[in-house]
């Protein structure tokens, strides 16, 4: 079985599994500056919300690190590194929430304390929370979809939520896997994700690496199954959850979730408490990221469309709140179309 992470202390430097590259190879990329790094979160070679938001902790660490070891100032380094990252995948509220974060710790430090001490402890720290939180999240959605639809359970999923995107076992993916894991899943159906495949390159790799019974479908194949009876739920993660329950998620998730109400699916989002913005009252308050145009063109370098086609590509759209049967966190679960306080509760419990 293929060791599956998403970034990792190592030194001065970040290492990660070069995502844009899998299937096809499995090679780690080492960041030794800010600027490889933020090209890195970038160019999705890391990539999932509360992956980058650890990448970027680790970063901080390692800009503090190497600045130390020249000799140069290790906060201010510590800073330039965080105002580097933050801003660089603006819809992900991870990212900005791990960078301050780190910059919170930075500013309550004694005079003379190690800095780069203090900040190794807080990204891992961060990277531990995830993990666990991913392990709460797996148990409390396996019990939740078990008691909504019996077993054993058809699953669609979208983007990709496991190890690569988490420092665990993964968000939406961690609820199949830990389905899998107790013999309760069926079948973990797998939307390919256009136009990035993270469907089809990065699900599909991490279920067949645990053998985790599985397909991978065009993402317009979707209605069909639903059509047929052949979904019992759908778990989806999250990049940014407005405090109403709007949620913000790969583009696609807004489609699954009307296909969801329509046919008396649940539709479950799965994300921690981290990836909850209090300062976003609703969906209509997230930006969203636009990206390049050749990435429609083109799959994997090949030509698909004419290149003098104008291409609409957003990162993600909004599911609104009233879509959402549940919210599952490691802190518990709200029902935001049900009761549109229960995400604000879920983020002021203890």
């Amino acid at each position: 079985m293929t060791e599956v992470f998403s970034a990792r202390l190592a030194g001065d430097a970040v290492e990660l599994i070069d995502q844009t590259l899998l299937p096809d190879r499995c090679d780690i990329v080492s960041c030794r500056d800010d600027e490889t790094l933020a090209e890195a979160i970038a160019s999705l070679r890391v990539r999932g919300a509360p992956a980058i938001g650890i990448a970027a902790a680790f970063g901080i660490a390692a800009a503090a690190a190497r600045a130390s070891a020249a000799g140069d100032g290790v906060a201010s380094a510590a800073r330039r590194s965080a105002a580097t990252l933050r801003p660089v995948r603006p819809t992900a509220v991870n990212l900005a929430w791990a960078c301050d974060r780190m910059v919170d710790r930075l500013d309550g430090l004694q005079p003379h304390s190690d800095i780069v001490a203090a900040l190794v402890e807080e990204a891992e720290t961060i990277a531990d929370e995830d993990r666990d939180a991913c392990a709460a999240m797996g148990a409390l959605g396996a019990d939740l979809l078990r008691a909504l639809r019996g077993g054993p359970l058809s699953v669609l999923t979208h983007c990709n939520t496991g190890a690569l995107c988490t420092a665990g076992i993964g968000t939406a993916f961690g609820v199949a896997r830990t389905l899998h894991e107790r013999g309760e899943l069926g079948r973990l159906w797998i939307d390919e994700t256009r136009p990035l495949l993270q469907g089809a390159r990065l699900t599909a790799w991490e279920a067949a690496n645990l053998e985790i019974p599985h397909a991978v479908l065009v993402d317009a194949a979707a209605a069909s199954l639903f059509q047929r009876g052949d979904v019992d739920a759908v778990i989806v993660g999250a990049d940014r959850i407005a405090i109403n329950g709007d949620v913000a998620n790969k583009i696609g998730t807004y489609s699954l979730a009307v296909l969801a109400a329509h046919h008396g699916v649940p539709f479950v989002v799965v994300a921690p408490t981290s990836t909850i913005d209090p300062g976003t009252p609703s969906g209509a308050a997230i930006e969203v990221e636009q990206r390049r145009p050749d990435e429609v063109r083109r799959v994997r370098g090949v030509v698909v469309a004419p290149e003098t086609s104008p291409a609409h590509n957003p990162a993600f759209d909004v599911t609104p709140a009233e879509l959402v049967t549940a919210i599952v966190t490691e802190r518990g679960i709200a029902r935001p179309s049900a009761d549109p306080g229960s995400v604000a509760d879920l983020v002021h419990s203890p």
